[in-house]
């Protein structure tokens, strides 16, 4: 049983009271130097107080004391604030290692790791403390956010490791459903542990760390990734890969789902990453049905030769199958694109990043750019040995980021550029960890910029919501038409975005077969909690009806489009938001009903606008 240990101030109670006093009387701007002054003057045996400390023995004695202001109060000491100035909390869980479809040349095999994932990533790590179980992964890390100042009122769920659709289905359905019991139990977990209590965190049924034999990316003949796996659950587990314990059922995940659309911690978004050759439309629809609404999904290359020479097990062909049938679901898409892969270059790793959006097949919501680093358990290993492979060196791949980064349309968010791998474990390759600020100092240098979504967000900064300004981005995908509406500030920063589908054609899934199409509607900056007001309005960007005015248009420019349906894919945590805005439930999406000349817009700036994008759709092809 893994447990969040009791917070017990014990003799340090007096200690602890004092430093709170001291920066609740502190008027200025609570910098590093001001906080450390404070904490050393009341520093005791057992060192200064931790920001979570500080926070968590807050929380314990606040009545006891008569203090108010803990909003203000955490707010001044949240570590790491950058974490939810998206808007969302986001959670990583990692599944367990299992065997793996592909046999990618380089991908890592740490065969106490899920498949291509390291032992020593900080994810990796809080999995692997928790055997891999998703309820002590989840909810673990839920009450570190909320421990460090984090509101995790709405969470955007990221399930990691492996290729989610090849674990077996009763895996996958207990699995996330765990992940739903944690969120719907962290109301009662967060009292309990602001009380000073100890947490129960559940554990998992194995420890990989027992696993002693290793894998060779040198080796030719030696041992597989794959046959280590097996052979360690098989053996543990009575000839079996999931056992009985890690299976679950729709009935149980539907009746989790239910319970967290009035949760404290609501999931408002769940993503699940899979490889291009393992979706299928049955597979599209069983995602959906799990509650996700995000898929990472590997492009790795776009150039067939590439795919071939790196073993990866599928074509480019795969890809735009996988991509439509994504983005027929509604999916937001978020591709993984690898520079620097063997039978590779400089050169031709450009045009293959043009395709991503000269092609309107692929053209990706979002997108993780990972450079190819050397790993000693990637067969990979071989080929820098013998000279056939070499990483770019870091001018040459910093030059070649940028002009990538150059490209990057307004409607992409790139998340990363570089995997979270130590550098020790790194033989060779990048291992500049700033590497995205080396690129934007070049872009900076050449005097220009990115226009991804990342480089535009607002996230603390103030604005006037009276002065956004919505704007359109239109572009062909494989199915239809995409409207990226959008407001700025004069200084072209991003508040709050929503994507529009308007399919060409009715689409495979019956239910939605003839919809318009939400496909995310995302207002950017610090996350406010659902059930508090923050002070700053003038920096406070959600709770403001930014998301009510994008939905607005989007239901303007899909009455004139001549479309009676618009669904939205929802995730479980926001269908009460939706609801009150009109949308009745489906089966897997809600919907609201629209006809020609339904009107919502508020503004004649907007319905203008709308008119100006609806006549330009007209008139092309």
């Amino acid at each position: 049983m893994t447990t969040l240990a009791p917070f017990d101030l014990g003799t340090e109670e007096p200690r602890l009271v004092a430093v709170v006093e001291a920066l609740r009387a502190h008027t200025g701007v609570l910098d590093g130097a001001t906080l450390g002054r404070i904490l050393r003057r009341h520093a005791g045996s057992r060192g200064v107080f931790s920001k979570s400390d500080l926070i968590r023995g807050f929380r314990l004695l606040q009545h006891r004391y008569g203090w108010q202001d803990e909003q203000a109060f955490v707010r001044r000491l949240r570590m790491k604030p950058v974490r939810t100035l998206s808007g969302v909390a986001p959670v990583t869980v990692l599944t367990k290692p299992f065997p793996c479809p592909g046999r990618c040349i380089f991908c890592p095999s740490d065969v106490r790791m899920p498949k291509s994932y390291l032992s020593r990533e900080p994810g990796a790590q809080r999995a692997a403390q928790h055997a891999f179980d998703p309820y002590a992964q989840t909810l673990g890390r839920l009450l570190a956010l909320h421990h460090t100042g984090h509101p995790v009122d709405k969470v955007e769920m990221i399930i990691l490791g492996g290729t989610w659709s090849f674990y077996p289905e009763p895996y996958q359905l207990w699995f996330v459903t765990r992940c739903f019991d944690a969120m719907n139990d962290f109301a009662e977990a967060r009292a309990a542990s602001d009380h000073g209590e100890a947490i129960g965190l559940g554990h998992g049924h194995l420890a990989y760390d027992e696993i002693d034999e290793e894998v060779e990316g040198v080796s030719a003949t030696g041992v597989d990734y794959n046959q280590v796996i097996t052979r360690f659950l098989t053996a543990r587990q009575g000839g079996a890969l999931v056992i009985e314990e890690e299976q679950g059922t729709w009935e149980v995940l539907e009746a989790a789902h239910a319970r967290n659309e009035g949760a404290a911690a609501r999931c408002v978004g769940l993503v699940v990453e899979t490889r291009p050759d393992h979706l299928d439309l049955d597979e599209v629809v069983r995602i959906r049905r799990l509650g996700a609404t995000k898929v990472q999904i590997g492009y790795q290359s776009l150039d067939d030769h590439v795919l071939e020479a790196n073993h990866r097990g599928h074509d480019v062909a795969a890809t735009r199958r996988a991509m439509t049938l994504l983005r027929q679901g509604g999916f937001k898409i978020h591709a993984h694109w690898m520079p620097n892969l063997y039978g590779s270059d400089l050169e031709a790793d450009r045009v293959d990043f043009a395709r991503l959006w000269d092609d309107e097949d692929f053209r990706p919501d979002e997108l993780k750019i990972y450079p190819c680093s050397l790993i000693d358990t990637a067969e990979l290993m071989r080929y820098h040995q013998d000279g056939r492979w070499q990483p770019y060196g870091t001018d040459d791949l910093a030059e070649l980021l940028a002009d990538c980064m150059e490209q990057v349309p307004p409607y992409c968010r790139v998340t990363r550029m570089i995997r979270d791998i130590p550098g020790d474990d790194i033989v060779t390759g990048n291992k500049v960890t700033n590497l995205r600020q080396v690129v934007d100092q070049r872009l900076t240098a050449r005097g220009t910029r990115s226009r991804d979504i990342r480089a535009r967000e607002i996230r603390g900064e103030a604005f006037d919501p009276d002065a956004l300004r919505l704007e359109v981005v239109t572009y062909d995908t494989a199915i239809g038409r995409e409207h990226f509406l959008q407001l700025v500030t004069g200084k072209e920063m991003l508040c709050g975005f929503l994507r529009l589908s308007l399919p060409r054609e009715p689409v495979t899934i019956d239910e939605i077969a003839n919809s318009a199409m939400i496909r995310e509607v995302h207002v950017y900056g610090r996350l406010a909690a659902l059930d508090t007001a923050d002070g700053e309005r003038g920096r406070r960007t959600q709770h403001r009806g930014l998301g009510r005015r994008l939905v607005a248009v989007a239901v303007d420019l899909a009455s004139a489009a001549g479309f009676h349906d618009l669904a939205v894919i929802a995730a479980i945590g926001t269908r009460h938001y939706y609801r009150r805005l009109g949308f009745e439930d489906g089966l897997l999406y809600q919907h609201r009903a629209i006809g020609a000349g339904d009107h919502a817009v508020a503004t004649g700036a907007e319905e203008q606008l709308c008119h100006d994008v609806l006549r330009d759709r007209q008139a092309m092809p």
